[in-house]
């Protein structure tokens, strides 16, 4: 299966104006200082304001605000957020302590890690009630930079970033129907190139923190758009090209690895159990399970119930489905061996990404369509508080969503049909790679199923009443 490359027709880094801001040194400062002085100010009101979360910018910036907008950013752009992401700002410093530094363990190049601690993120978003609490919401902010502090300063690449960080782990694996990707302009300029800038870094800008290579970028898998390879090259070589979205998930763009193909199923199955935990029901099997296993403890019930729907119900019912495909005439022969499931499971495992896509996007727009409005009160009283008065005397808390019931209810379902419909695209796409006509058919009918069911039971989730977060009333 051939490889796919975007050609530079449109290159952002080209757009009069904004393409010199991006390609600036500084420009990366320009976008990161707006979000430093929200994460400022998230900690400084966590800490300090209201213990009310729909009262409090921290909780409402974070779990209500900066989630819809981060989806909206994938969908029409790109990793907008890893670019502006203020956790790296100390990254400079950090790398001069770090010297030539230490090599992240080889073991650990993989994304078994950031699978644990994306899953082990959600977890404690229900466990500690992170939405409810501005002071936890806070001390997550500060452990966020400390984390990305201490990494870069003991490592000379960027394994927190690349290998540990739930939220880049997330803009990763939703990045592959973002519509930009960076490429070079032209393969010769970069055959051609001896410092290798954009990887190694100039003597004034440093190079790419994920050590990724314009001229082998296929995909938007580790890259955070920090734009670093752009600023460094001495060619003016480098494009954030337009591309199309989901396009790598059908050809050998996306590495056929074991871990990146249970990530995809992770990240589904993470997005349909994350609104699951907003609904009445999960009460329910919380309390069954209790009673079952005698356990009082909440963290342990709601371990074992995002264990079993987030990495052990993906794990089975993925390789139940490659070795289906394998038994119903998939790949080369028809004898069992290892190699043929894990390369059917990892052909096909990632055409799940646009219907995750839509399933997280339909939940934090949800919640994001439904407050979008409580920021208006929420920062009003926060100026009061501190002697400034804007808008009146008195916020108006009764602000909220900016869609109707009916409307938002639509856009949901919206989302999770056109995400469905796109990966039953590339299902088509990867299965059009088999050999023979029957095998193609035969081949991509467990994934339907499970892809069907999946997008079923979305729906069915979001039908359900689903607990208004971080807002009153």
């Amino acid at each position: 299966m051939a490889l796919y490359q975007p050609t530079p027709s449109f290159d952002l880094l080209r757009v009069p104006g904004l393409g010199r801001l991006l390609r600036w040194r500084w420009g990366r400062l320009v976008f990161q200082l707006p979000l430093l002085a929200l994460a400022a100010l998230v900690v400084y009101d966590g800490l300090t304001g209201p213990p009310l979360a729909s009262q409090n910018i921290a909780t409402v910036s974070v779990w209500v605000h900066y989630r819809g907008l981060v989806m909206l950013a994938l969908l029409l752009a790109g990793n907008l957020f890893c670019m502006s992401c203020p956790f790296t700002l100390p990254r400079t410093l950090a790398q001069r302590l770090a010297g030539r530094g230490r090599r992240w363990p080889k073991a650990l190049r993989n994304k078994w890690l950031a699978i644990g601690a994306f899953v082990a993120y959600l977890w404690l978003y229900e466990a500690l009630d992170l939405w409810a609490s501005p002071a936890l919401t806070a001390w997550l902010v500060i452990g966020y930079f400390v984390a990305a502090f201490v990494l870069e300063a003991l490592f000379a690449e960027s394994p927190f970033c690349k290998y540990i960080c739930p939220l880049g782990t997330f803009n990763f694996a939703a990045s592959t129907i973002s519509p930009l990707q960076i490429t070079a302009r032209s393969a010769d300029v970069c055959r051609s190139c001896v410092g290798k800038e954009c990887v190694n870094g100039s003597t004034q800008t440093l190079g790419c923190g994920a050590e990724l290579f314009v001229p082998q970028i296929k995909s938007n898998l580790d890259c955070t758009f920090c734009l670093d390879c752009a600023r460094a090259c001495p060619h003016d070589n480098v494009a954030l090209a337009s591309r199309k979205p989901v396009i790598e998930l059908a050809t050998a763009a996306w590495p056929r690895r074991w871990d990146l193909a249970f990530l995809a199923l992770v990240f589904a199955f993470a997005g349909l159990t994350n609104a699951f935990g907003m609904t009445p029901p999960v009460y329910a099997l919380a309390a069954t399970l209790s009673r079952w296993l005698g356990v009082a403890n909440e963290a342990l019930i709601l371990a074992l119930i995002f264990g079993l729907f987030m990495v052990a119900l993906p794990a089975a019912l993925g390789l139940g489905a490659a070795w289906l495909s394998r038994r119903m005439g998939a790949g080369q022969g028809r004898r069992w061996n290892r190699n043929s499931l894990r390369d059917l499971f990892t052909r096909y495992a990632p055409t799940v990404l646009p219907l995750a896509f839509a399933i997280w996007f339909a939940h934090y727009w949800f919640h994001f369509a439904s407050g979008a409005l409580t920021i208006a009160p929420v920062v009003q009283s926060f100026l009061l508080d501190h002697g400034v008065t804007l808008l009146g005397s008195q916020p108006n808390w009764r602000l909220g969503p900016i869609m109707s019931d009916d409307a938002l209810f639509m856009l949901v379902l919206a989302a999770v049909a056109i995400g469905y419909l796109a990966s039953l695209h590339s299902l088509q796409r990867v299965a059009a790679a088999e050999q023979a006509p029957a095998a193609r058919r035969r081949a991509l009918l467990p994934w339907l199923a499970l892809w069907t069911a999946l997008a079923v039971a979305a729906v069915m989730v979001f039908s359900l009443p689903m607990e208004m977060r971080g807002m009153i009333g």
